[in-house]
């Protein structure tokens, strides 16, 4: 009996030692460590997945209903800080949709809210759940056929976690990723502009009203009657961005030329490249992730079918292949990767062509990857990304800044 892993359950899950010890019964519910929540593009409409992941050995069992009705294309999600609602965002309807998590995970579909502009692309939430910030391609007055600049819409999260009137923040071409920073009320975004205008665009917070100012680096300015954006470097095609717990180092990943880019934040929030960089990746990486410690960094490689690992190193940033596996072999055309907090130890792969879910468990030492049981499991649709929500109480790493 690992004693360690009981004791990050919930009361209801210290109950079920009695019954190992053969005192009293209790529900399988009482061994899930979170639930793990996927989305899945169909045409008409797509759909949420919805899992529980068992404690002992993270195998996902489906939950009741599941999956659960979203809008057209879902492409991503986000998880409140309280774990209790998750905001999926529906790329071809423009909206995002509130989902209340019931007991035993069942997801009920609350509000749908439009963004400010058109096709959504990804999201975050700050750390102090007041604020959610949505990517979107298309300002008002473009679109496929007459492309222009896109933008954040910035919905205020209400007491009850419903949406709040959202604003708008104008930002350049192809907005596809955001990042809201652990400290210091920094909020990043990724510009997938052509070479040589790709660029992570940094804005500082307004903690009470959640606008955002660009913060030194960044110019967000108006020529011939379009946005223009300018930021920090972010290679060639740039794919994918996150940022480890401590809100010291950023990260992205570059498709088009198999790398990755490591970005030191400075106090103002402007950023600055680290000096090994870039790192290697496997073939046409397109997700990226950071374990709840901040210790290891993940990158998931669509033509490779793997994912690669990676050891922070806590003074520099610099990522160096990890030593348990440098990679991971998952199933055909992985997207999207996420880690349970509870654990941290049980990671989730969306393979989007395969239609599964690989699951792999995190070696704490070294930050190795091997399948866990019954791996991989059916998802309906065609997977996009993934969240995990905690199961009720549990404990946390500290991290420090």
């Amino acid at each position: 009996m690992n004693f360690r892993m009981i004791g990050l359950k919930t009361i209801g899950s210290v109950l079920c030692l009695g019954t190992m010890l053969g005192l009293t019964s209790c529900s399988i519910l009482d061994y899930t460590i979170a639930y793990v929540y996927v989305t899945s593009s169909k045409d008409h409409p797509g759909g949420v997945n919805a899992y529980a992941a068992d404690y002992l050995t993270g195998t996902l069992v489906q939950v009741k209903g599941s999956p659960f009705a979203a809008g057209n294309n879902p492409v991503t999600l986000a998880a409140a800080p309280n774990g209790q609602f998750i905001y999926v965002v529906n790329h071809d309807d423009s909206t995002v949709q509130e989902f209340a998590v019931n007991d035993g995970g069942v997801l009920t579909s609350k509000n749908t809210y439009p963004t400010t502009g058109t096709f959504p692309t990804a999201a975050a939430i700050d750390p102090a759940g007041k604020f959610l910030y949505v990517t979107y391609t298309y300002q008002t007055g473009y679109s496929a056929t007459t492309p222009g600049p896109g933008g954040v819409t910035i919905f205020p999260i209400n007491a009850d976690n419903s949406l709040g009137t959202a604003t708008n923040v104008n930002v350049g071409n192809n907005p596809i990723s955001v990042v809201a920073s652990n400290f210091n009320h920094f909020v990043y975004v990724l510009d997938q502009e052509p070479t040589p205008n790709a660029a992570i665009l940094g804005f500082a917070q307004d903690p009470t009203s959640g606008a955002l100012t660009p913060v030194p680096g960044t110019v967000i300015s108006t020529v011939a009657g379009k946005t223009v954006a300018t930021g920090f470097s972010a290679g060639t095609v740039p794919s994918a961005m996150v940022e480890e717990p401590t809100a010291r180092f950023l990260y992205v990943t570059d498709e088009a030329t198999n790398q990755m880019y490591g970005k030191v934040a400075l106090s103002s929030g402007a950023l600055q490249s680290m000096v090994n960089g870039p790192f290697s990746t496997g073939q046409f990486p397109v997700g990226i992730s950071v374990d709840p410690r901040g210790r290891y960094l993940y990158t998931v490689n669509y033509n490779a079918a793997t994912v690669s690992a990676y050891a922070i190193d806590t003074a520099t940033g610099n990522p160096t292949g990890s030593v348990g596996s440098a990679s991971a072999p998952v199933r055909t055309g992985p997207t999207c990767l996420t880690i349970e907090a509870a654990l941290g130890i049980y990671a989730y792969v969306t393979n989007n062509l395969d239609g599964t879910v690989s699951g792999l468990q995190l070696d704490p030492h070294n930050g190795g990857l091997t399948d866990i049981q019954n791996t991989p499991f059916p998802a309906a649709g065609f997977p996009t990304c993934a969240v995990t929500v905690p199961n009720g109480a549990h404990a946390s790493q500290i991290v420090q800044p």
